[in-house]
């Protein structure tokens, strides 16, 4: 009588997880959980060296004045995750801020309609670095290079250079006043805008919509593939970046006023918090909170400077140093994912030898890169 044997089960799937300290040490070793390490230490080292800090209502109103530029590392976040870049962020800001103090003026009953045309300003900026990136294939850089240029020389013949009039001062609440709450003392509105912004961030990344984009600057054609038209999905990715940086110029009007100059520089900023945040210049890979995190980090690190006598002139320098790193980082990383593995030599048998004669010893073969 011939039995069946059993034949042991194939488990393709194994449930069991680590245990949750390796996996937040496993996350922590990447350059998005890093950032997080840093950003702790450089706040310790802040409050340190300014414990007034330390009251919850004094380290709020930093967070504050940090805002903007997480804000506009946000917008900045999905086009590098694209695989394009926003240069035209900072001109954005500057056009928005002198349109907000032209046209409001101390009229509060202009806020409405003024906030709307901003929003359809940022929507067309948008729409043409995107359109222009996508469908006649300039690139991103070269793009937005010359939006910026545009929005910069239409800023500053408006104004002639000069700072321009305060908006009314039920404009700039956001940026200079808070809410009186029992714990915390004192909420600034821009902390609560922050939290909007990158809560809504957050779930766009989590839509398909944002699988999408880390998609198509990974690899267009899979994306393609995919059904998801890239060209849509980039355009998109610019119209949020133009939003973001309209709604940091909201807040930036609320303490550094009216002058064309005040987005100068943003847009280096927020690809420099991005990078910190381990964002991969050339699409693809990148978390979100981690590139807020970078923009805390950047900020933490100019306040920490700042109060340990460093001149503020070294800013520029620092950002430098950090885009052309990470530049390296990523041009070695593709570098190493292109390059083909070393093929490996079959042995070839001796003249003569019989089928199953051994063949000779041959050295092993070093891999390329080593």
């Amino acid at each position: 009588m011939t039995g069946t044997v059993a034949e042991p089960a194939v488990t393709r799937y194994d449930p069991s997880r680590p245990p949750l300290a390796t996996r937040i040490a496993a996350g922590l070793a990447t350059p998005g959980g890093i950032v997080w390490v840093l950003l702790v230490a450089l706040l310790v080292a802040v409050v340190v060296y300014n414990p007034q800090l330390a009251a919850p209502e004094q380290f709020l109103r930093l967070i504050a004045r940090m805002a903007p530029v997480a804000i506009v590392a946000v917008g900045q976040y999905f086009v590098l995750v694209s695989g394009e870049f926003d240069l035209s962020m900072g001109a954005v800001i500057g056009v928005q801020v002198v349109l907000a103090g032209t046209l409001i003026g101390d009229d509060p009953s202009r806020i409405l309609p003024v906030v709307l045309l901003m929003f359809a300003v940022a929507i067309v900026v948008g729409l043409v670095n995107g359109l222009v990136t996508t469908l006649l294939r300039v690139p991103g850089f070269i793009t937005t290079l010359g939006t910026m240029l545009i929005l910069s020389g239409l800023t500053f013949y408006a104004t002639g250079g000069s700072a321009g009039q305060n908006p009314a001062e039920e404009f700039r609440v956001l940026g200079r006043s808070g809410l009186e709450l029992p714990i915390l003392g004192y909420l600034p509105w821009a902390v609560v805008v922050l939290v909007v912004v990158v809560a809504a961030a957050a779930w766009l990344v989590r839509r398909p919509f944002g699988r999408l984009l880390l998609l198509s600057g990974d690899n267009p054609r899979v994306a393609h593939l995919a059904g998801s038209p890239v060209w849509w999905l980039q355009t998109r990715a610019y119209l949020l970046s133009a939003l973001a940086a309209t709604v940091a110029a909201i807040l930036l009007v609320g303490y550094a006023g009216v002058h064309p100059s005040v987005g100068s520089g943003y847009e280096f900023t927020a690809i420099t918090a991005c990078v910190i945040g381990g964002v991969v210049l050339g699409g693809g890979r990148g978390w979100l909170l981690s590139a807020v995190a970078g923009a805390l980090v950047l900020e933490s690190l100019f306040t920490l400077l700042n109060f340990v006598g460093v001149a503020a002139t070294w800013r520029p320098t620092v950002q430098g140093a950090i885009i052309l790193v990470a530049m390296a980082v990523t041009v070695l990383r593709t570098i190493r994912r292109r390059r083909p593995p070393a093929a490996e030599v079959p042995p070839r048998s001796e003249p003569g030898a019989g089928e199953g004669a051994p063949a000779p010893a041959t050295a092993p073969q070093q891999p390329r890169g080593t």
